[in-house]
């Protein structure tokens, strides 16, 4: 473990270079046009210290910050302030990543935090090269393909989500103890200060804090732990309640002083089995929790998994991602592939978002059929990724017609001319939230990292004197499989990775950092990051109008969903008249990203509004 603070680096010399200009430069549509511009430079410099009244303004927010030394992206203020404080201290991305994504564990408790898991994407400016870490939850040893059947019946999802049952070992604690062994400068217990700091003074409650508490009350109440930490006097924190977790101040510092250790192989983990096997639910619940089988010896054998992203070229740039158990990277590689054959730069809004939809179709009727656990399925990665096999499903694209879904996959081994190969199936379920967090440092190092315990509030139930959820991931398995005559190879089984869609992607210009995304959102999350990527690169949106643009979602789907703005445009109209279907979504995906300017400066954008707004800051905003 140690403490890394005494390294140094060599990656100071590295210059990125100067991103190219977008292929044209569209006026950003009058529905993603905000008030962003006027924030460019406000940064929450530090966590502030809470010892102030019962009742206070949450922090404020930027969706939109430019400046020097470094940029961080979060959907949380307080989260966003502590990867700062780590970069004003000298330490480096990576360093700052595990610092913000330790205090949205305590921020945004019901999306990440040390019971999950998640996938991290890092430059390394020294090297110019891109590595992963696959931190996914993975199952008990003792879970088979019948995991959530029961009386020959696959379970309700609405009784496994809430469950001993879905609760992965979680994967998130080895995934920055793994960062920091491998390319951090700070030692773990250095970079939890600050979310140790968040936990015991408190942060104020906002309306998205509130609001998700509101909608997990009926589940919240049946477990006391969980009631106590999040529901005092039964009911949520009204807007500007100060939220304290001294518990989870108590594990982080334990953590730190241990390391993970205390997780997989300690008191901490020891706590955690004993809640997943008899889940603590108040004696007046009519609620039945079923227990899960996770033991010592799970914990004892997890890993989290460095391995090499998933890549392609997309008009010139270099785009990676996270290899499976994610189906993140190879989706979205394979959805660009079959885009680059199409100018969407010269194209109209209705058929460039035509070519998007259609893309995306296609690319996720790939993915259930191929992409689960490497570790147990033969997933076809190079193929899912070359240019080849996307060639050949790309000519399924017509300009004045719509694919029928679910569509049938096609054979990466053997890519036949819009050909199809096997019977076709549709996407499982996924659960919406998660977050995502991105980051550079001065020496022009980038992680992108997205987070979960899965659904809103994972499991709902939380460890006993320890202030954090478990995880429900293992919802994220097809219960049965997705399609009768068609082999699914995201079945459960004894220590495998349940496939997710969490995309964290960074993308290179001639070997250097151009731009980094990623969203939460479940299988909307390869969306998100696809359309974010697609306005960015070929509609020539700047990245915060890229993120603030209404979105669309195609996932191998009878209905295409919209968000509110293209519900009620005219292209929904004119996008039918070719076939297409469509269901409202009030709100797809929350995504943060990075950008190195040509000037040398980092943008960091999120959010204007999707998620209550994200916060993006700089170590030193730039003086206009």
């Amino acid at each position: 473990m140690g403490d890394h603070s005494t390294r140094t680096r060599t990656a100071g010399q590295d210059q990125p270079r100067h991103r190219r200009k977008p292929v044209r430069a569209f006026a950003v549509r009058a529905v993603a046009t905000l008030a962003v511009t006027a924030a460019v430079g406000a940064v929450t410099a530090a966590a502030p210290a809470h010892h102030g009244p019962q009742i206070r303004q949450p922090t404020p927010k930027s969706p939109l910050a430019v400046g020097y030394g470094g940029a961080v992206a979060s959907v949380d203020a307080d989260a966003t302030a502590a990867g700062i404080e780590v970069l004003r201290q000298g330490g480096n991305a990576v360093d700052a990543a595990v610092a913000t994504a330790s205090a949205l564990g305590v921020t945004e408790p019901y999306s990440a935090g040390i019971g999950g898991g998640g996938y991290f994407v890092y430059y390394s400016a020294a090297r110019h090269q891109v590595f992963t870490i696959d931190g996914r939850e993975t199952a008990p040893h003792s879970a088979t393909d019948q995991l959530f059947v029961e009386n020959g019946k696959p379970l309700a999802f609405a009784d496994a989500v809430t469950s001993g049952r879905s609760v992965g070992v979680p994967g998130t604690a080895a995934t920055w103890q793994t960062a920091l062994d491998s390319w951090g400068t700070r030692s773990l217990g250095q970079v939890l200060k600050p979310a140790e700091r968040i936990a015991r003074d408190g942060f104020a409650v906002d309306a998205t804090f509130n609001s998700q508490t509101a909608a997990n009350q009926d589940r919240f109440k049946d477990f006391p732990a969980t009631a106590k930490l999040y529901l005092p006097g039964g009911q949520p924190r009204p807007v500007g309640a100060v939220q304290r977790n001294p518990d989870l101040a108590r594990t982080y510092q334990e953590l730190g002083a241990k390391g993970v250790g205390a997780i997989y192989h300690g008191d901490i983990g020891a706590d955690i089995v004993r809640t997943v096997r008899k889940p603590p639910v108040d004696p007046a619940a009519t609620r039945v929790v079923r227990s899960g089988d996770l033991t010592t010896g799970d914990l004892a054998s997890y890993r989290a998994k460095k391995q090499a992203p998933t890549h392609t070229t997309y008009r010139g740039l270099d785009v990676y991602g996270p290899a499976p158990s994610s189906s993140g990277g190879t989706t979205v590689a394979e959805a660009l592939n079959i885009l680059e054959h199409t100018d969407l730069a010269h194209a109209d809004e209705a058929q460039y978002l035509h070519h998007y939809i259609e893309a995306s179709r296609i690319a996720f009727a790939d993915r259930g059929r191929w992409v689960g656990d490497p570790a147990f399925e033969q997933v076809p990665t190079a193929g899912l990724t070359s240019k080849r096999f996307a060639a050949s499903r790309a000519c399924l694209i017509k300009d004045d017609a719509v694919l029928t879904s679910p569509l049938a996959p096609g054979d990466p081994a053997h890519p036949a001319a819009c050909g199809a190969s096997g019977q076709a199936a549709p996407t499982t379920y996924e659960g919406e939230n998660t977050t995502h967090l991105t980051v550079a440092d001065k020496w022009g190092n980038v992680v992108s990292y997205t987070l979960t315990i899965e659904q809103t509030g994972g499991s709902a139930i939380t460890v006993p004197g320890r202030g954090f959820l478990l995880n429900n991931e293992l919802t994220d398995f097809s219960f049965v499989p997705a399609g009768a005559a068609a082999p699914d190879p995201n079945l459960p089984g004894p220590g495998k990775r349940p496939r997710s869609s969490i995309s964290p992607t960074i993308v290179l210009n001639n070997g250097r950092p151009d731009f980094a995304i990623g969203s939460p959102g479940g299988a909307t999350i390869i969306t998100t990051v696809l359309q974010v990527l697609t306005e960015h690169v070929d509609r020539g949106l700047p990245l915060v109008d890229a993120i603030a643009a209404p979105r669309a979602s195609q996932r191998n789907a009878a209905n295409t969903e919209l968000e509110p703005a293209l519900w009620n445009s005219p292209l929904k109209a004119q996008l039918q008249a070719i076939g297409h279907q469509f269901a409202q979504n009030p709100e797809i995906g929350a995504a943060t990203g990075i950008q190195h300017l040509p000037d040398g400066r980092w943008l960091a954008a999120a959010e204007p509004t999707r998620r209550g707004g994200g916060s993006a800051a700089v170590v030193t905003p730039a003086v206009h």
